[in-house]
């Protein structure tokens, strides 16, 4: 047999003839300057890790990039992501500051940052970018099934975001769990080779004769499977077939038994020096160096395996399949994996890594530690100080399992739980609860971990199963804990708000009140005490009662205040109407999050930023915090924001575009049990058909809104829609009402938003006499805020009162007002509603590009084709405004969340589209077609840009 290769590979790649061409077809992309994904499924030995191979030797000139994930090494976060990155980490200095500091900490080499996936999974991109600049990259990760969680996720956010950067990525993967995160990537499974094909592969590798009955036996035992083909007729002679051996019962156990005997003919020394190996996946030539110093031998001791095609050192030491590591790991004692990991302690440098000093040590440990546990404790103190929740998860929860003291051994099981629920792993926190001793638990740990898990049903569901979970927390804590009870308590109400119709709120708050009249209340009151006593007087007794406590709270809040009340506080925000507060607590939200890494609650910061941006018009830019949201809750397993969708597809008005989007939305949200995002879909869809003229329709979803004020702001937005249906269709009794419900939340907090809203609808039901100074009290009040939105339809309701009533130039003027900030904005549907008004005022609006006026149908596709001569798509057309504005293309990169190459693309077709070769001829372009300012000031920009 020969003895160059595990497989040969050009035999075996002859038998593969369809995947290879498969794997060459993804080279030439990236290659041609596109690049994408495949995902190569099969079971150990199958050739998945020859076809990866073969993607390499595919691959000449470019960047090849590997990473194998390692069984023993997926509780440690960022463990693979490492591996593959450390070749690139050289231009971490091209990518953005926030998006080095991130990824720098996740492994390790920064403190003070968080290691949120996303802007890891940002960073790898642009590094990945960066490099493609140069040449081509290939990342080649094999044994995907053993990838830590957080490496994982990053790496499939990043790989379904290369298709146009010249990158490629191919996984080896053995199979795909339910929950992995791969699930979704292009995948070729990799079937067992066919009989025939089985033979000519055993008759081109093994050229000494084989008994035909020996040979038959073979192909019938390997079931196709290449490595187990070879390496059965490697292990097994006749005499053994004859004889009727045993053989191990899954193709992996007959390959790895078979590796494992070629490596117990291996000296001593070779053997010790491998299972070192195999112990340290990191593949570092010097750390092995000195590893097998300690064990008194030099590295020339690998000799034997590399001759025997096991082992490659170079720089990077590597197993020439995955499957040789873990045969070695596996054949070994649990003593001698011991050994091997303690050898690993202590070649490890403890000032230069002490934390992978401290995972080997306790890889080492026999038994309960203590000292050990200590340490990793440590370990997980340092990766939660720079953000990094997921290491410090991992940390504790190693630390448990040697903590010798069962009280304190649930007391890291529990902090490591939290630990996870904060970085956004739920199920993972879940699992670590399980473990917990609950007999050892003290009664403070019980009402924490009750908490908790409360907690991780919000995060997982957002329906009505937290509430209860987190009222009887606050019932345990409220004794022991008083400050937690009523953090606690405020999740309580946040939690109940969001369950809203599917939940029993007026109850809840109730029970939530009498928990804590029972809890000593600080004096004076914090920013928590005081948002609860707002919040629950809203609910019981009305605004009136309680807009002092939650103003009086968040102007506390913008001072101090735990991370996890500000979401509420956030919401409380929108109930008074204080857009201040809004931009500075979701604002402070974000950045909380971000630098202490706790993803579980950053969805939520950027979720009200979008709405925020959405109120004031700047809907390019809301669309991108929702995509980002998305993508944090694509990292961390959570549910999407798919309702902060739809109310910007309502905005936007077009009904191709939202209507599916609140279909989906509406059904995730009834089947979570989560009210209050069906609440926001029926508002979605009364602005919609608002925009749209279709009064019916929008007025039905906005009563159905409208319905749950009581318990959410997000529903009192929905009575202005009532008033504005209402009033059209005559009903007028209904608009009075619903105007009168508005003035109840809206003149308690007495903000220019918030009675500039009041008097916009005020106006829609007053007499003419008083109609025309509401309608210009909503313009003027409303046009000292920030939210434009708001501002335009009130020019536009305002303009159209002024036409049905013979004021045709007064109409004019705030008709064209109102047309110019929605087209701008991109409310498309508003945008057309006032230009058939000013169609029936004989003005003939004609685009910049001086053709014919847009029909409602051409507006709705403004968004995605600008009306340009050069036909500009609206990414491209933020790309040359901000390259315009002179900006790089890496601060273009950062400032829309996408790589500095993916900006040089954009640049490169708005070339060829404009005609224009530079920036500067750039610069002229938009200013000529009303995409900058000129002289007079006036600008077409969209909102956002």
């Amino acid at each position: 047999m020969r003895h160059e290769g595990l497989v040969s590979r050009p035999a075996q790649l002859r038998a593969r003839a369809r995947e290879a061409e498969a794997v060459e077809r993804l080279v030439q992309a990236a290659r041609s300057g596109q690049g994408g994904v495949l995902v190569l499924l099969g079971e150990a030995g199958i050739g998945k890790t020859t076809l990866l191979e073969h993607a390499v030797q595919a691959a000449t000139g470019f960047e090849s990039l590997r990473a194998v994930g390692v069984e023993f090494e997926m509780d440690l976060p960022f463990a693979a992501l490492h591996q593959l990155c450390e070749p690139l980490l050289h231009r971490a200095g091209r990518i953005p500051d926030s998006q080095r500091e991130a990824l720098e900490a996740a492994f390790g080499l920064r403190g003070g940052v968080a290691a949120d996936p996303f802007h890891v999974g940002l960073a790898v991109l642009g590094l990945l970018g960066e490099s493609a600049r140069e040449r081509p990259v290939l990342c080649v990760v094999d044994d995907a099934q053993w990838l830590d969680s957080a490496s994982a996720r990053v790496l499939a956010f990043v790989a379904r975001r290369v298709g146009s950067m010249g990158v490629a990525f191919a996984f080896g993967l053995r199979h795909v769990p339910d929950t992995d995160v791969l699930r979704g990537l292009p995948i070729l499974s990799v079937p067992g080779l066919p009989e025939a094909e089985a033979r000519a592969l055993l008759a081109a590798e093994v050229l000494a004769p084989l008994d035909l009955a020996v040979r038959e036996r073979i192909i019938a035992e390997a079931r196709g499977n290449p490595l187990a083909l070879l390496e059965l007729a490697r292990s097994a002679g006749p005499a053994a077939i004859a004889g009727g051996f045993a053989l191990p019962s899954t193709v992996t156990g007959r390959i790895e038994r078979s590796f494992s005997g070629r490596v117990a003919v291996l000296p001593l020394y070779t053997r010790r020096l491998l299972l070192v190996a195999a112990a340290e996946p990191v593949g570092d030539p010097a750390l092995l160096r000195r590893a097998c110093a300690c064990l008194g031998m030099e590295l020339e001791a690998a000799a034997p395996a590399e001759a025997a095609g096991l082992l490659e050192l170079g720089s990077r030491v590597r197993f020439r399949h995955p499957l040789v590591r873990s045969a070695v790991y596996k054949a070994a004692l649990p003593a001698e994996r011991r050994a091997a990991h303690a050898v690993l302690a202590k070649a490890t440098d403890g000032r230069a890594d002490p934390d992978r000093r401290a995972w080997h040590r306790a890889q080492a440990a026999s038994g309960v530690d203590e000292d050990v546990a200590a340490e990793l404790e440590q370990s997980a103190r340092r990766a939660q100080a720079r953000g990094g929740l997921a290491a410090a998860a991992a940390f504790l929860d190693k630390a448990a399992a040697l903590t010798p003291d069962r009280a304190r051994r649930n007391g890291r099981l529990l902090a490591a739980a939290q630990a996870k629920h904060d970085a956004g792993a739920p199920d993972e926190a879940l699992s670590l609860l399980t473990a917990i001793d609950p007999d050892g638990l003290d009664g403070l740990q019980h009402a924490r971990s009750v908490r908790l898990r409360g907690q991780i049903s919000f995060a997982v569901q957002r329906g009505n199963q937290a509430p209860p979970l987190m009222l009887e927390a606050a019932r345990l804590l409220a004794p022991l804990d008083a400050a937690l009870a009523r953090e606690t308590l405020l999740e309580v109400l946040w939690t109940a708000v969001w369950a809203g119709r599917f939940g029993q709120v007026e109850e809840t708050v109730r029970a939530a009140q009498a928990v804590l009249s029972g809890a000593p209340s600080p004096q004076p009151p914090g920013p928590v005490d005081l948002l609860f006593n707002g919040m629950a007087q809203l609910f019981t007794k009305g605004p009136a009662a309680a807009v002092s406590d939650i103003q009086a709270a968040l102007q506390a809040f913008r001072r101090s205040g735990d991370i996890r009340a500000l979401p509420l506080a956030c919401r409380a925000a929108w109930g008074v109407w204080d857009e201040d507060a809004v931009e500075a607590l979701s604002t402070r939200l974000v950045k909380t999050a971000r630098d202490s890494g706790e993803l579980a609650v950053l969805s939520n910061g950027l979720t009200f930023m979008a709405w925020l941006h959405m109120q004031e018009g700047r809907f390019d830019r809301a669309t991108a915090l929702v995509g980002e949201a998305d993508a944090v809750a694509e990292a961390t397993g959570a549910p999407k924001s798919t309702y902060a969708s739809a109310l910007l597809a309502g905005w936007r008005g077009d009904p191709d575009q939202a209507g599916p989007l609140f279909e989906v939305s509406a059904r995730e949200a009834t089947a979570r049990g989560e009210g209050t995002a069906i609440t926001i879909t029926e508002l979605a869809t009364a602005v919609l058909h608002n925009g749209g003229g279709r009064y019916d329709a929008a007025l039905v979803s906005a009563r159905k809104a409208a319905a749950q004020a009581q318990y959410s702001s997000i529903a009192v937005w929905a009575l202005p829609e009532i008033v504005e249906a209402a009033s059209r269709l005559g009903q007028k009794d209904v608009a009075i009402d619903a105007a009168d419900q508005l003035a109840e939340r809206t003149r308690p907090c007495g903000t220019d938003w918030a009675l500039g809203i009041q008097a916009a609808t005020q106006a829609q039901i007053a007499p003419d006499t008083v109609a025309e100074d509401l309608h210009r009290e909503a313009v003027e009040r409303l046009g000292r805020t920030r939210m434009r939105a708001n501002l335009a339809r009130a020019h536009l309701v305002y303009g159209e009162w002024l036409r049905r009533r013979g004021r045709l130039a007064d109409a004019r003027a705030q008709l064209l007002t109102a047309h110019g900030m929605l087209s701008t904005m991109g409310a498309l549907a508003f945008a057309a509603r006032a230009d058939a008004e000013l169609r029936a005022l004989g003005e003939h609006r004609r685009p910049a590009d001086g053709s014919e006026p847009l029909t409602l149908g051409e507006l709705h596709a403004v968004e995605s084709r600008p009306a340009l001569p050069a036909g500009l798509t609206e990414r491209e057309v933020q790309v040359l405004c901000l390259a315009a504005h002179g900006l790089s293309n890496r601060e273009i990169g950062e400032r829309l969340s996408i790589s500095g190459r993916t900006v040089g693309h954009h640049l490169s077709h708005i070339y060829d589209k404009t005609g224009r070769r530079t920036r500067a001829g750039v610069a002229v372009f938009a200013m000529e077609h009303g995409l900058l300012p000129d002289s007079n000031g006036t600008t077409g920009v969209r909102a956002g840009q």
